[in-house]
C-alpha cells in the first residue's frame, strides 16, 4: 500500500512539482491545500501519512498549521518546505512538530530522502 500525502503550498506550481516528485516515486497525493487553514482542515479530513508544508502561506502560516495539526495528532508526519534564508523559521517549525525540512528550490532526490526519513 502506498503512503498518502497532503501537499500544502500557496503556489500552484510548487504543489504540482512536489506532487509530481511524490507520485512518480509511488506515493498517493490525496489532497492539496493553498492556505494554512485548508491544510489543517484537509489533514483532519484525509488523515494522510505525510504532509508537505510551506512556511509562508495566506490566512495561517505553515508553522501555525503544523502546530495545530500536531496538537490534534501528535503522530502527524510533517515535512516543511522553505525557501533559502528561512533557517530561523525552520527551527521554529521543528519545535512546532515538523519532522524534517527541505529547502527550495529542491532536488527531487533530496525531497524523497527527507520523505523516507520522516516516514521512517
Amino acid at each position: 500500500m502506498s503512503h498518502t500525502v497532503l501537499v500544502c503550498d500557496d503556489a500552484i506550481f510548487m504543489r504540482t512539482m512536489i506532487s509530481d516528485i511524490l507520485t512518480s516515486a509511488g506515493f498517493e497525493v490525496v489532497g492539496e491545500a493553498e492556505t494554512g487553514v485548508q491544510a489543517v482542515e484537509k489533514y483532519q479530513e484525509l488523515k494522510p501519512d505525510l504532509v508537505t508544508m510551506d512556511i509562508v502561506m495566506p490566512d495561517m502560516g505553515g508553522i501555525d498549521a503544523v502546530r495545530e495539526i500536531c496538537q490534534g495528532d501528535p503522530d502527524a508526519k510533517v515535512l516543511m518546505c522553505s525557501a533559502m534564508g528561512q533557517q530561523a523559521l525552520v527551527v521554529e517549525a521543528i519545535q512546532a512538530g515538523a519532522k524534517d525540512f527541505v529547502v527550495k528550490p529542491f532536488q527531487p532526490s533530496r525531497v524523497l530522502e527527507a520523505v523516507q526519513r520522516v516516514l521512517g
